[in-house]
Parts: structure tokens; C-alpha cells; sequence
């Protein structure tokens, strides 16, 4: 099953706090500004199974986690750990 999208209804007050309380010099943060994340999704959206009942990490993360462990060079498990 893939993933719900979450849907931006613009600025909200929970985004707000949520975008304050998360360390925004991390490198997930910062990529998640620079990065039209919609052609991700759309490019890997078809590979997922819409019937199954297994939930699935979001498209986003996962792209995201695979592009930073690319540039810092480092395992799978270093950059979940991070």
C-alpha cells in the first residue's frame, strides 16, 4: 500500500510548531527545500501495489535517506542511524 501524501492546506498553525521543534541545519531538513519531490513520487508511485494492506515508508524519506547516504558516502546503516 502506498503511503498517504500529506496534503498541504498552506501555513497551519501544526506546521509551524512542527517546522520550529525539528533541527533545521540537518541535512534532511534542508534537502526537503531544495528538491521537487514531486517527480519522485511520481516516478516510483507506479512501483507500489495500490491493494496491498502493508504500509510503506514514504516515497519522500526514502529518496531522501539514498541521495544523503550518496553524498556523505556512507552505509545504510550510518545514515539511518543519523
Amino acid at each position: 500500500m502506498l503511503a498517504k501524501k500529506l496534503v498541504d492546506k498552506g501555513a497551519n498553525l501544526f506546521y509551524y510548531y512542527l517546522s520550529v521543534m525539528l533541527n533545521q541545519k540537518h541535512p534532511l531538513f534542508i534537502l526537503s527545500h531544495q528538491i521537487d519531490w514531486t517527480v519522485f513520487e511520481n516516478a516510483f508511485s507506479v512501483l507500489y501495489c495500490l491493494d496491498d494492506e502493508r504500509p510503506t515508508k514514504p516515497i519522500r524519506l526514502m529518496v531522501g535517506l539514498l541521495i544523503l547516504k550518496h553524498l556523505l558516502n556512507i552505509s545504510d546503516e550510518s545514515v539511518v542511524d543519523q
